[in-house]
C-alpha cells in the first residue's frame, strides 16, 4: 500500500520491539503512536490493541485484515521455518525469527480475544472513517489492484 499510494509505512513491530525481543515501556510507546499520528500522511501495519484508539482517532481509513486463524498460522508457522534464525525487514536487529508457541496460542485465541472488541471499535467509527475489511487473499488482491486506480 506504501509503495502504490506513495505514503510513509510505520511498521508497528519495528516500533514497539527493542532488541532481543525487549518491548517498549507503555508511556513511550503510547507517545511513539501519538507521534506517529501528528504526521500529515501515513500507513500504520500492525494490530497492538492497547493503543489502536489513538490511531483510530487520528486515521481517515481502516484496513483490517480478517482473514482465518487457518491461514494466519499457517502463514506465521511457515514465516517461522522459512526465516529461522533471520530477521524480518518490519523487525529491529536483534529479534530474529523463532517458533514462539505463546504467539501461536496468540494467533489461535485472536478470533475470539481480540477479533470481537476490533470489531465493535470498527463498526463505532464507520459512520466518520472508511473502513475496509478484507477476509481473502482475493480480497486483499482487488482492494491493492483497486488503489492502482483510484485517486486517495
Amino acid at each position: 500500500m506504501g509503495e502504490i499510494l506513495d505514503l510513509p509505512i510505520h511498521h508497528l513491530d519495528r516500533l514497539h520491539w527493542k532488541p532481543y525481543w525487549t518491548e517498549t515501556p507503555k508511556e513511550e510507546w503510547q507517545k511513539i503512536q501519538a507521534d506517529l499520528c501528528t504526521e500529515e500522511e501515513w500507513i500504520i501495519d500492525g494490530n497492538y490493541g492497547g493503543t489502536m484508539d489513538i490511531r483510530l482517532a487520528a486515521c481517515d481509513t481502516v484496513v483490517f485484515l480478517d482473514l482465518s486463524r487457518w491461514l494466519c498460522v499457517f502463514r506465521a508457522l511457515k514465516r517461522s521455518m522459512d526465516l529461522s534464525g533471520e530477521r524480518r525487514p518490519d523487525l529491529p536487529e536483534g529479534c530474529d525469527e523463532q517458533f514462539d508457541l505463546d504467539f501461536f496460542r496468540w494467533i489461535w485465541d485472536y478470533p475470539a480475544t481480540k477479533r470481537p472488541g476490533i470489531l465493535q471499535k470498527l463498526e463505532a467509527i464507520k459512520k466518520d472513517k472508511r473502513v475496509i475489511v478484507l477476509k481473502t487473499r482475493k480480497e486483499t488482491d482487488r482492494f491493492l489492484q483497486s488503489l492502482s486506480r483510484v485517486e486517495y
